[in-house]
């Protein structure tokens, strides 16, 4: 016996043309009440910034700018600095996610295929740090930070100082690791018996087949890092190497609203362009996550 597919709307209303045209009708309706409510905070934010200052805190507001201002932006460019705080956070994003790249997906790998001796033990303190609330840990790693033991050095000031801390990953080392389970053996065999090492089969076999779930990792090793403000504003006590994030708080003094609403858009648009061009690869990872192999 064949089992059917209960659906909300039954196929035989949907053939009728009253209920094909009601089932369209409310469809777009909820499709263009759900784009309304996710694009128009962007479209506020984005022509916030093109009024005067007069006008951006008028109310009632206005829905379009009675006139058109472009200085919003140029000043925030400006008189913000915004390229330099811009840069340093392409830095520090960049070098968390390459080594957050290299050493997690290196310890996940370990983890899921090389069996190594008290492999669970270790797999389970790692997952046991995610328990521990982020705000606990902040101190501690303030004060590692300071003086690094061993060496006793400071990396205060230093992008160091967010690259090392963000390679303690937990999250993304076990999503790596729950993908790895999911090669079948007899490809890792196939490829050890053609004389592959566990680097080469590493490198030629499993990198090339995880490259949907790396996509979802980058994606948020780079939005973590892009987006955090309590550890770079406690690292970084030089102005000239804050991030973004920091510079918009520190420099909001003084500063008219629609030029800070300008940055705050500024300050958007790579994260918005980095989703916009690898959303294909975004949902194949996590697709993939929620299959089995």
């Amino acid at each position: 016996m064949s089992s059917g597919t209960r659906t909300l709307v039954s196929p035989l209303t949907l053939a009728r043309p009253r209920g094909k045209a009601l089932y369209w009708t409310v469809f777009t309706a909820v499709v263009l009440l759900f784009v309304l409510a996710f694009l128009f905070p962007v479209y506020w934010m984005v022509t916030g910034a093109m009024k005067s200052p007069d006008e951006v805190t008028r109310t009632p507001p206005t829905l379009v700018p009675q006139a058109w201002h472009l200085s919003g932006y140029t000043d925030a460019w400006d008189l913000m600095d915004l390229p330099t705080h811009l840069w340093n956070t392409v830095v520090q994003a960049a070098g968390a996610w390459l080594l957050q790249l290299v050493f997690c997906t290196a310890a996940a790998y370990a983890l899921s295929k090389l069996k190594p001796a008290f492999g669970k033990v270790i797999l389970g303190g790692i997952l046991a740090t995610l328990m521990v609330p982020a705000q606990a840990l902040v101190v501690p790693k303030y004060l590692t930070v300071a003086d690094l033991p061993l060496i006793h050095t400071s990396l205060l000031n230093d992008p160091l100082g967010i690259w090392l801390p963000a390679v303690a990953n937990a999250f993304n080392l076990y999503l790596l690791k729950r993908f790895f389970d999911q090669i079948p053996r007899d490809v890792l065999e196939a490829a050890e018996i053609d004389g592959a090492g566990r680097l080469r089969t590493l490198w030629s076999i499993v990198l090339p087949m995880s490259r949907p779930v790396l996509g979802v990792v980058s994606i948020f090793a780079l939005v973590a890092v892009w987006q955090d403000f309590l550890w770079p504003l406690m690292v970084f006590s030089d102005t000239d190497k804050q991030p973004i994030s920091v510079a918009l708080v520190q420099l909001s003094q003084n500063i008219q609203l629609t030029v800070l609403i300008a940055a705050m858009v500024i300050a958007s648009i790579p994260m918005v362009l980095m989703f916009l061009v690898f959303q294909r690869h975004i949902i194949a990872g996590i697709s993939a996550g929620s299959t089995k192999g």
